[in-house]
């Protein structure tokens, strides 16, 4: 077998929800197969999946591309919320600073855009362009206009058409257009395959997720849905026998893989530092606050037992370069006391005394002969957990708006969770593509959902009959194999009910920030 230089980087996972038809591990699980050395991750309006993709990629031995595919707002339209594009935007992370730029032009693109969308205008774009590589997708309509300010924005050689041949009739005039159009701008072509799934057989799912996305079914749903299954990642060898006549678009491809070293080890995430009073370090400030609490709690003068034991764990804290963290849950837990909130810390933080003296928890460890290694130990090697128990409620939105004005909108945000598709959100979804009645519907979902698993064939096949449903109707078939495809996929993201991340100067610039459905909440 001849040696290849291609690198696909048009792809997409399920975290571009509705978009994507494969999580990210097997996306790279199938890549590792057909022995890509680098694979691009590009969802749509945000990093969603780049962690998984990235943890994935470095167990499989692979390199992982960051990136994502941003659209962008038309001159007439600046305002807020969903409008059309003129057009979209893949971009490529080639350094830190490309990812720095990219965070942030997502997070200017989702304050425009709102909750599930992102639209920067092309001053934005200008101003995030450095260490970014960005393709045009030549299989779409473009405007001269549009590729020409791409070009302009980008410099030479940052910025591709790229070409994908999906064996569609239309696709050969888009690709002919597209061509006429690079040559004419000055602009490079680029090979790449639009993979919205890891094999062939995920074009079914991908079409549900389509039916979705247009809210009808697959018997409604018509040319919306792809004319083939050709969206998948393809052998390499494959991919130079589908350019044959190009191979220089497929030497495009490494060269822009290779451009892109970036890596998320190389996040630069940094713990905020704690303001302290003139004079004072982080560490020496801890110290005066852990002794002067802990003279509260064991009297004064300190019994010899407290003070060593406080001395030993503040030396650790220091070794550790903690102080900052201890300093700020220190100055949350003060806020909820001067505010009149309940505040409990839990956890293994019941085990420090200095926790204990700083009044994060109520527990004294030294009387209840608790081992501070629970908590902290320099062996693990990892961050220790404290936990503050809060009142739900409007105390707890006083807690989360302190943390957010105290540390600023670009230092401190919600944490983000993904909802994911359960066997009854699955059932009732892909009902709906397969345009069941809702009778049927209702009498699924309470049947199966109590089903962890498909395993044991004949305890469902008798559980749906119990519940008058023929399991070999062949519509039933094809709704439980969608069911199986689609569970443990994203289907949307929501908040934590209390997680805020905070980080020393930027947080836009380690992820992109989106405004929540809440108010005054990101």
């Amino acid at each position: 077998m001849s040696h290849s230089d291609y690198v696909e980087l048009r792809c997409r996972s399920a975290f571009s929800f509705l978009e994507g038809a494969s999580n990210p591990e097997d996306l790279v699980d199938c890549a590792a197969q057909l022995g890509y050395p680098a694979l691009a991750l590009a969802d749509r309006h945000g990093v969603y999946g780049s962690p998984r993709f990235h943890q994935a990629a470095a167990a499989a031995g692979l390199h992982a591309i960051v990136g994502a595919q941003i659209d962008i707002a038309r001159e007439a339209e600046p305002g807020p919320g969903p409008t059309t594009p003129a057009g979209s935007l893949l971009l490529l992370v080639e350094s830190a600073a490309g990812y720095r730029n990219l965070c942030r032009l997502l997070t200017k693109g989702h304050q425009r855009g709102g909750k599930g969308f992102a639209f920067a205008t092309w001053s934005e774009v200008e101003q995030h362009s450095a260490g970014l590589t960005t393709l045009v997708h030549g299989n779409e309509p473009i405007a001269p206009t549009f590729l020409g300010r791409a070009s302009a924005s980008f410099g030479a050689g940052h910025v591709f058409v790229d070409v994908s041949r999906p064996l569609e009739r239309s696709a050969c005039a888009a690709e002919r257009r597209a061509v006429d159009l690079a040559n004419a701008v000055g602009v490079p072509i680029v090979a790449t395959g639009d993979v919205r799934h890891a094999r062939p057989e995920g074009r079914r799912l991908l079409d549900a997720m389509t039916c979705l996305k247009f809210k009808t079914s697959l018997d409604r749903a018509g040319r919306r849905l792809a004319v083939n299954a050709e969206r998948h990642l393809r052998s390499r060898r494959a991919m130079d026998d589908r350019f044959a006549d190009r191979p220089d678009w497929i030497r495009a491809s490494r060269a822009i893989a290779e451009r892109c070293e970036f890596s998320l080890n190389n996040l630069g995430y940094r713990f905020p530092e704690f303001p302290v009073p003139p004079g004072e370090t982080q560490a020496s400030y801890l110290r005066h606050l852990a002794l002067d609490g802990a003279g509260h709690r064991y009297g004064r003068p300190l019994p010899t037992r407290a003070r060593a034991q406080i001395e030993r764990e503040l030396a650790l804290i220091e070794k550790l370069d903690l102080p900052g963290y201890f300093l700020i849950v220190h100055d949350i837990a003060r806020f909820t006391l001067e505010q009149g909130i309940l505040a409990q810390g839990r956890g293994s933080a019941a085990n420090s005394a200095v926790c204990y003296a700083l009044g994060i928890t109520a527990v004294d460890p030294i009387a209840m002969q608790l081992l501070f290694e629970r908590f902290l130990s320099e062996e693990r090697g990892e961050w220790p957990d404290i936990d503050l128990d809060l009142p739900s409620g409007e105390p707890r939105e006083r807690v989360i708006q302190y943390v957010f004005e105290k540390y600023g909108a670009s230092g401190a945000a919600m944490t983000a969770v993904v909802i994911t598709y359960r066997t009854r959100m699955a059932v009732r979804e892909m009902s709906k593509v397969l345009g069941m009645a809702p009778e049927t519907v209702d009498r699924l979902g309470r049947a199966i959902s109590g089903l962890a698993h498909r395993d044991d064939l004949d305890e469902l096949h008798g559980t749906l009959r119990q519940a008058g449903v023929d399991p070999d109707a062949p519509r039933i078939t094809a709704l439980l194999d969608l069911v199986e495809r689609v569970r443990g996929l994203p289907r949307h993201l929501g908040q934590h009910t209390g997680g805020i991340v905070i980080a020393a100067g930027r947080l836009d610039e380690v992820v992109p920030i989106e405004p929540a459905a809440m108010a005054n909440r990101r």
